[in-house]
């Protein structure tokens, strides 16, 4: 018996109340495998089937085994489960295990999902994007077309009260779970010491102390090779390891979680792979690393970045009840238990941090177009919904309102990202069809050649053709790109050829045109990016040789990205595929090696220049902009800032903070760049070189981004300077820390019995108050507090060292003065 089937009858009796229900259940409890098949007798069902969601490919598989397993039947009859790649259905299937891809799918063809009777959320604490966009689409044609649709939500760790703003009131089911206790010893990372050594070193010590299996979370596959390495070279007997990562032979994920076999152990090396959804029967030891990786998405770049960092306090629970699923266990964390307290409660969900260009393609489908349109829990960001819209259009796959275009729906029933789908369906009209499957096939997945085969794109088109042998290569992974991509040729597609290596690099720019590279002319391997970013090669890599290519992938640098995967590519090729987007422009720029600005007419692809000549005769207009042009390039901090504007700043983001509602604008650093026009642009008319810029008033230009009742307010709630009871107007220092600041000798604070307040009386000053000497004897926010309670240990210390100033026992009742003791009049 599993913990979770103490609560199966509340869960069944709250699913016939109502229609929505959240269970909360901790890893080992049993929910994933007994609730599905609990739910098949419920009278609701009647004859619709029950769709489970799971994060992971190798979970859905897993799960819907396991099932089928305990109703001595193979996956496909009463359980089944689907994969992008793999599926496993029959008309007899009544539970349905699917990745969540799929659901996004099923909706969108049939918005009633009239197969089904109930939609599963399992682990949906993960937080997927498309976990996420698929209970924004169930709950809204629950509400709106099935209002008998059963919804449940799943989680170990689920945080109930941000999901309840959207599901509203609805039951929430908890089940305790197995209590088998954990030990935890900390095994924090010498200072000086890798990662990888250490895991090592408590692997051998775990083997040697401790009994039953391991499981090892490391943050990647490369550090799980290196590993790996390291315990084979002096391995225990009857000791095997188990790799266990995504991209992993279907075998060797099946090998890693079974059982050991008898009288061995295992050592499971896993991403969070394992952190979920997966019960690796026989560990009872986890060795957690404390890191994870995650894909962190640049809507300013455009690109995707893996960061690696610290995990999450959810995410260190549910690695450390791994070891407590069957019996007590044992956790060993590699950070110090003072460290754990400085861990994030959550990990962030993966919509503050995606490329959101599929789901916006998605939800145009669906007939929104915009974010607000649908009911979220976390909102996505603005930043990432604008990028994702601007290069959706770029791509003819929404027009110019934000509506999904034959193109865009043609592109979404491919099933892979908006830019390969672009590329496919361009380069079957351009008769490379059958090549621009195989290039997307390719780029669905992780490179076939992994690390150090260089980043020549070629090389894997000649793999997946037959052309290069490898011996390293994993044949299934290999076998299953080619069937993606005959399931992404079109009709008609014959060329059986490999593409030439140019024609890789046109397909590549049909679906990269904002990472299309020109070579830097003083420098071999680096390159810049037509979105203006740069890149770079390994100085050893034969694709440095091409003046112009197309990166299919780097890795997000915000500096300068690395080039893992691209194709060289020909102008010609450009002017034709790319014609649309090729402008001719007359512009003026900061040239730094001359000193001074440039004009020119030039024809550009995005920030790249294909052709130019120098202009003759400049308008004014041009040279403004060049000088524009070359502020963005210096940055802000080059302008001519004196202490009135940048507290005009710092006074301007304490009231955007304060009052978020009100409209104040954003100053910082970004947003002034982005708006350098409109604020800074009309005090540069008439100027005509760098040096002219010294006689900007800053303060009058910042001033211009409000209106005049504004700017009173802004005096009004953020004052420059404030009265003191001297009847002195002291200056007040937003910038500094916890600011804003007030400094004033004690002395001339007497009779102040309240600390002064801006922002509308609800962000008290911080006061610095000085000795005669002019050196800090205190900072405090509360001044009545100061005067009662340290005053007096101050008095004492200080009236002897200055007894020509006055320390009068009652701060409160006395006259405030500046200078010293005023003499008695005779």
């Amino acid at each position: 018996m599993l913990p979770i089937d103490a609560i199966l009858p509340d869960l069944k009796a709250a699913l016939e109340r109502t229609t929505t229900v959240l269970l909360q259940a901790p890893p080992g409890a049993g929910k994933t495998t007994r609730v599905p098949a609990a739910l098949l007798d419920a009278p609701w069902r009647g004859d619709g089937k029950i769709l489970m969601l799971e994060p992971r490919r190798l979970a859905a598989r897993s799960a819907a085994r396991f099932m089928a397993r305990q109703l001595n039947e193979q996956p496909g009859q009463t359980v089944g489960y689907r994969t992008r790649l793999d599926t496993r259905v029959s008309a007899a299937t009544r539970i349905e295990v699917v990745t969540e891809g799929i659901l996004t799918r099923l909706i969108q063809a049939d918005p009633m999902l009239e197969e089904y009777a109930a939609v599963i959320f399992d682990e949906f604490h993960e937080r997927s994007l498309q976990a996420d966009l698929g209970l924004a689409l169930v709950r809204e044609s629950q509400q709106a077309l099935r209002e008998d649709l059963r919804l449940l939500v799943m989680s170990a760790t689920l945080d109930t009260g941000p999901i309840a703003q959207v599901l509203g009131d609805v039951p929430v089911i908890t089940s305790e779970g197995r209590a088998f206790p954990v030990d935890v010893h900390y095994r924090p990372l010498p200072r000086s010491g890798r990662m990888v050594d250490q895991v090592t070193a408590v692997v051998r010590e775990a083997l040697a102390d401790q009994s039953g299996s391991l499981l090892v979370f490391l943050p990647g596959v490369g550090e799980i090779r290196r590993v790996e390495q390291q315990l084979r070279a002096n391995l225990p007997d009857r000791v095997m390891l188990a790799p266990l990562y995504g991209n992993l032979k279907s075998e060797q994920q099946d090998q890693a979680i079974s059982p050991a076999p008898e009288g061995q152990r295992k050592v499971v090396l896993a991403t969070a792979i394992a952190e979920t959804s997966l019960t690796i029967e026989g560990v009872r030891v986890v060795i957690d690393c404390g890191q994870q990786r995650r894909a962190v998405f640049d809507p300013n770049s455009g690109m995707t970045r893996l960061v690696t960092g610290r995990v999450s306090r959810a995410s260190a629970e549910q690695r450390k009840g791994r070891a407590g699923r069957m019996e007590p266990g044992v956790c060993y964390r590699l950070w110090s238990e003072s460290e754990q307290f400085g861990l994030a409660d959550y990990t962030p969900p993966e919509i503050l941090e995606a490329d959101l260009a599929p789901l916006v393609l998605e939800l145009a489908q669906w007939g929104a177009r915009e974010a607000d349109a649908v009911a979220w829990i976390d909102k996505p960001p603005a930043a990432h919904w604008r990028q994702a819209v601007a290069l959706l259009r770029w791509l003819d796959l929404l027009d110019s309102d934000g509506a999904i275009t034959d193109h865009g729906k043609a592109a979404r029933e491919l099933g892979i990202h908006p830019r390969l789908a672009h590329m496919v369906l361009k380069g079957r009209s351009i008769g490379l069809g059958g090549a621009a499957a195989a290039v997307a096939a390719l780029l669905e997945e992780r490179d076939l050649l992994g690390p150090g085969t260089g980043a020549d794109m070629h090389e894997r088109v000649r793999v997946f053709f037959g052309e290069r042998r490898d011996r390293t290569l994993d044949v299934a992974r290999l076998k299953a790109v080619r069937q993606s991509a005959r399931r992404l040729s079109g009709p008609g597609t014959t060329e059986a050829t490999p593409p030439s290596e140019t024609e890789i690099g046109r397909l590549l720019a049909l679906a990269y045109p904002d990472r299309i590279a020109r070579r830097r002319s003083d420098k071999a391997a680096r390159y810049q990016l037509s979105n203006g970013k740069g890149a770079v090669l390994r100085e050893d890599d034969p694709l440095a040789r091409h003046e112009w290519l197309v990166a299919a992938e780097l890795d997000g640098q915000a500096r300068e990205a690395t080039i893992y995967l691209a194709a060289p590519v020909d102008i010609p090729d450009l002017e034709l595929d790319l014609a649309d987007h090729i402008q001719e422009i007359e512009e003026a720029l900061w040239d730094d090696s001359q000193g001074k600005i440039l004009a020119r007419r030039a024809r550009k692809l995005g920030e790249l220049v294909l052709q130019e000549k120098p202009l003759g005769r400049v308008d004014p207009e041009l040279v403004r902009q060049g000088l524009l042009s070359a502020i963005r390039k210096k940055g802000l901090e080059s302008l001519p800032w004196s202490d009135g504007s940048r507290q005009w700043r710092a006074r301007m983001r304490l009231l955007a903070r304060t009052f978020p509602d009100s409209g104040w604008p954003d100053t910082d650093d970004a947003a002034l760049l982005d708006n350098l026009e409109v604020w800074l642009g009309p005090f540069l008319v008439g100027m005509t070189r760098w040096s002219d810029l010294a006689r900007i008033d800053l303060l009058a230009a910042l001033n211009s981004l409000i209106d005049y009742p504004a700017q009173q307010q802004l005096q009004s709630l953020a004052p420059t300077h404030l009265t003191i009871p001297t009847g002195q107007r002291v200056s007040l220092d937003y910038t500094a820390d916890n600011g804003p600041v007030l400094a004033a000798k004690l002395q001339a604070l007497f009779g102040w019995k309240e600390t002064p307040a801006v922002a509308g009386g609800r962000v008290p000053v911080v006061l610095h108050l000085l000795s005669p000497a002019q050196r800090p004897l205190a900072v405090t926010a509360d001044l009545a507090s100061f005067w009662r309670n340290a005053y007096p240990e101050v008095r004492k210390d200080m009236r002897g060292r200055y007894p020509k100033h006055p320390w009068p026992e009652d701060p409160f009742t006395a006259e405030a003065q500046q200078g010293t003791k005023k003499r008695p009049t005779r």
